[in-house]
Order: C-alpha cells, then sequence, then structure tokens
C-alpha cells in the first residue's frame, strides 16, 4: 500500500474474503510509479452487510471500488448509473462515486480478453465456459466482440442461466453433465467458477477430446497452477492462468479510479508472481 501525504486519493477493493487478493499489491505498484499521493486499500464485508457498507460510501471521500467475489452483482444492483456493460450482464467489477451517486461499471470482459491475447491466441470460432455466474456474464459480451461465434455455458442449473442467452449473439447454455460432449473439438475451455481456487478441486473434464493444441484458462490465480491446468499441460494443451486476467481489468480501473494509465514499463506480472511467491511460501 501507497503512504499518503496528506489529502490523498483514496480507492480500493472489496470482497469476501479478502485478505489474499493481489489487487493492492498490483494497484499501490502503479500509484507508486505514478507518484501519486495515493492509497489502493483492501476492504471485506459479509454478504448481508455489503449493501449498507456501500450505502455508506455514497458521500464519502473515497474515488471508488474494485468489486471481487460474491459481490459482483449485489454491485450492479446498487448502482444508480450502469454502463451498457452491466446494464447487459448484471455484474460490475467496478464502483465508482460521483457526487452521491454510484457508477457500476465492468472491466472483467477486457481483462479476459487482454489474457488471452497476451497468451498469443486468436480469436476462435467456439468457445465453452464452465459456469453461469457473474464472471462467465461479463465474458461473453468480450468473447463476442473478440470474434468467438459460438459460445456453450455448461451451467450447474441451466433452467436458471437461460438468460445468458440474450447476453452475446451465439451464446447457448447446457446441462452441466454434458460438459464432455460441449468440449469435445472446441479449441477454448474458460473455467469461470471457483472451483481450483486455493488449489481445490476442479471438475473432470475430459480434456483429450478438445482439439489439438486448444487454450484452457482457468479465471482463478491462486494458485497460478490449478489441477485444470496441471491436468491441460499435461495432456499438451496450453495452459492460462488467472493473472493477466487480473492485469488486464485492472488497467482500465486503474484509469477509472485516477485519472491516469498505469504505467507500462513496469513488469508486473513479475512483480504479482513474486507476491503470490511470498505468500505461499
Amino acid at each position: 500500500m501507497s503512504k499518503a501525504k496528506g489529502a490523498a486519493k483514496v480507492a480500493g477493493v472489496v470482497g469476501s474474503p479478502i485478505a489474499q487478493s493481489l489487487s493492492p499489491v498490483m494497484h499501490g505498484a502503479w500509484i507508486r510509479a505514478a507518484g501519486l499521493d495515493a492509497v489502493y486499500a483492501p476492504f471485506e464485508t459479509t454478504p448481508g452487510g455489503f449493501s449498507s457498507f456501500i450505502q455508506g460510501l455514497r458521500r464519502a471521500s473515497l474515488l471508488g471500488l474494485n468489486i471481487t467475489a460474491p459481490f459482483k452483482g449485489q454491485a450492479a444492483r446498487l448502482a444508480d448509473i450502469r454502463s451498457q456493460e452491466v446494464s447487459l450482464t448484471g455484474s460490475a467489477n467496478l464502483l465508482l462515486f460521483r457526487g452521491g451517486q454510484i457508477e457500476a461499471h465492468s472491466t472483467d470482459g477486457v481483462g479476459l480478453i487482454w489474457a488471452l491475447t497476451t497468451a498469443g491466441l486468436e480469436a476462435p470460432e467456439r468457445a465453452v465456459i464452465m459456469g453461469a455466474g457473474g464472471a462467465a456474464a461479463a465474458a461473453l459480451p468480450a468473447l463476442s466482440r473478440w470474434g468467438v461465434r459460438e459460445i456453450i455455458v455448461a451451467a450447474r442449473r441451466p433452467s436458471t442461466a437461460g438468460w445468458l442467452r440474450n447476453v452475446a449473439a451465439g451464446v447457448s447454455v447446457a446441462p452441466w453433465e454434458d460438459l464432455p460432449d460441449a468440449v469435445a473439438g472446441a479449441p477454448l475451455l474458460i473455467n469461470a467458477t471457483p472451483m481450483g481456487l486455493h488449489g481445490s478441486s476442479s471438475p473432470e473434464v475430459p480434456l483429450e477430446r478438445m482439439a489439438p493444441g486448444a487454450a484452457v484458462m482457468d479465471m482463478v490465480y491462486r494458485p497460478l497452477e490449478t489441477p485444470l491446468l496441471r491436468a491441460a499441460r499435461a495432456a499438451g494443451l496450453r495452459p492460462i492462468d488467472g493473472l493477466d486476467m487480473l492485469i488486464g481489468q485492472g488497467r482500465p480501473s486503474f484509469e477509472a479510479l485516477f485519472g491516469q494509465p498505469p504505467d507500462v514499463r513496469l513488469d508486473i506480472r513479475a512483480l504479482l508472481e513474486q507476491a503470490l511467491a511470498e505468500t505461499t511460501t
């Protein structure tokens, strides 16, 4: 966290839990590189207390907050002003406090495409997403704009996920048990569920049925190599961790909060990898 020198600009990130978030490390490094008198702090609240926490900040001197699990849907509903992306997906990962009003934005889709292109991918014809929550919803319009023509969402409760078909062109929803058929021949698989977070078990996915050289992305970054990515590597596929997605969504968030883009000369990924190593040993 950067040290403030007086009337500092203050922003942060809120989630539950929040202690292991790398957002304060990332934004703090960008703040120092820019020489800003600013602080980016972590905040934790309970699901039941999130609404009152946010409402209490309406007229505070806070610039805004990044939003992480499990509050992205609540953040979208609490806002007075919603970007087109938030209105479409019902998910917000950035709240800005402006003149007593709350603006909701989403940079998750930008972060996803940043991660995929940083890994050297071009838009495939088809992609499969595991999960039907806010992270998956935010991914759909971004993938469609990128050029993916067919997107299959594997949902545990497909009856309540049908609305995702209206979020972007070419989206279909499949029952979770149909995942083996969905990934057959697929060039891209994205895990948008918490499975794999902190090393928890990932679903059994027949990765051998995917297209040769297919890419498998896990949106989580702790650990960097989840069980799913380890299996993808063993199967000769291209594993993509969630760290570049964090960086990709953080860049426009930083600019929205502090009024200037982060310094691209800073090797932020190396810094975050070091922070991960220090907190997992």
